[in-house]
């Protein structure tokens, strides 16, 4: 970092020099992980230029229809090229899909009926959707409500999927087997791609006919390969989330087996209908361009997160995942064990922001959730996780979960102010 770069931060953005300096002797001990990261885009930027290239992507496919949708050519195109990317025999592709959690549901309700068991074996699932299934709060309509049974394997000590627990947990009711890819707001690291393998192997050997689901949010594009690659039947995820690449103004996708993707149609709009109708609003450009920029915009908030590891690891915070932990996700977490912490340092990170960096977040009742949530997040589109954020419930261990960035040079800025947000309130020592 030059003087003059150092100057605007100190001059613009009121940050301290030796702030500055610590997180340059950080990052100058993980550079060399900036390597293995590009050799990963670079790979995938080129699946997703192969996969829109054999779908012979074209500009007529960026124009939409009005009304049910009939003959978007641009909306069969995109699910066309997303079934290519995560290497299925179909995919959803929906702006009407108003998140990860929304892409889930449809999922599970679509394929679940009464009688049948829903199995999580990557412990309790993200908060969202544990309302979903009927285990916390008192919303109508879940899957519970509906007869849906479920059952959950806690993963085991060392924070893999318990595979023998999980045999000798499925039944003859036993339907669909979940795992979730991300940490969430949890404590444990992510699920790798090898992890997901195994298990799926161990799985189909002992019963080829359970459905294997992966909840992908936050975890596309971080390998070469996806949970479709090895085995998994059917993933689901958001577009502002990682396959957005930052551009997607709202949606959800679901990529699986066809008979699967048929019947989350079928439950998407109504049987008989399925994916022939539904339109994009014109979203169509936005949501392929954002994919053909995923792979980089991935990359950047890879690196934003290491960089957050090692600044809050060397000093004294536990992070999840480590510096050296294979990651599966952008998230890293800190933990503060202090809610004043966990307060600032999110804070900070809003003061990074290109949009509303002037507002000061504070927790609140979010739908959805059970804790108050804090989130900075001072995005160009509104809850976009592939963005520069971070957010926490508020709740002990007080764990902030940081993720995105368009780019690197945003992702020091934010851990930047972060820190110094930390540091001018007396609550680090450098």
């Amino acid at each position: 970092m030059n003087k003059d770069t150092i100057n605007i931060l100190c001059n613009q953005f009121d940050v301290k020099t030796e702030v500055i300096n610590f997180i340059l002797d950080k990052e100058a001990k993980i550079k060399e992980k900036f390597c293995e990261i590009d050799k990963i885009k670079e790979y995938n930027q080129y699946k997703i230029i192969n996969a829109m290239q054999k779908a012979r992507l074209n500009a007529t496919h960026f124009y939409w229809t009005t009304g049910y949708g009939y003959d978007d050519v641009g909306r069969e195109k995109a699910e066309e090229i997303y079934s290519y990317v995560f290497n299925t025999e179909d995919a959803l592709v929906r702006p009407t899909i108003v998140s990860g959690t929304h892409a889930i549901t449809l999922t599970l309700s679509g394929i679940l009926r009464p009688g049948e068991e829903l199995l999580s074996i990557t412990g309790s699932p993200y908060d969202t959707l544990q309302k979903v299934i009927g285990t916390k709060g008192d919303a109508k309509g879940t899957l519970l409500d509906y007869g849906i049974l479920y059952n959950e394997i806690p993963l085991d000590e060392n924070g893999n999927i318990d595979i023998n627990n999980v045999l000798q947990n499925i039944s003859n009711k036993t339907k669909l087997i979940l795992i979730q890819r991300s940490t969430g707001y949890s404590d444990r690291k992510a699920i790798t791609i090898d992890d997901i393998e195994n298990a799926v192997n161990a799985i189909k050997k002992y019963d080829k006919n359970i459905i294997i689901m992966v909840d992908n949010c936050y975890g596309e594009f971080i390998d070469k390969i996806e949970p479709t690659d090895v085995g998994v039947d059917i993933i689901a995820g958001s577009l502002i989330k990682n396959p957005g690449g930052g551009l997607a103004l709202t949606g959800g996708y679901i990529a699986g087996k066809k008979d699967l993707i048929e019947l989350v149609a079928n439950r998407s709009t109504a049987p008989g209908i399925g994916k022939e109708c539904g339109l994009t609003f014109g979203t169509t450009r936005n949501t392929m361009q954002g994919l053909f920029l995923a792979p980089h915009i991935v990359a950047e908030s890879l690196k934003g997160a290491l960089l957050t590891a090692i600044v809050y690891k060397e000093l004294g915070y536990k992070i999840i995942p480590e510096i050296d932990d294979i990651r599966s996700d952008i998230i890293q977490g800190v933990e503060f064990n202090c809610k004043e912490s966990l307060i600032k340092f999110c804070q900070g990170i809003q003061s990074a922001s290109p949009v509303d960096s002037y507002v000061l977040p504070e927790s609140w009742d979010m739908p959805g959730y059970e804790d108050k949530v804090i989130m900075a997040a001072g995005a160009f589109v509104q809850g976009s996780s592939i963005e520069l954020s971070a957010d926490a419930p508020i709740r002990e261990p007080y764990i902030a979960y940081f993720q995105g960035g368009l780019t690197y040079e945003h992702c020091k800025l934010g851990i930047i102010k972060s820190l110094n947000n930390l540091y001018i309130n007396n609550l680090v020592k450098l």
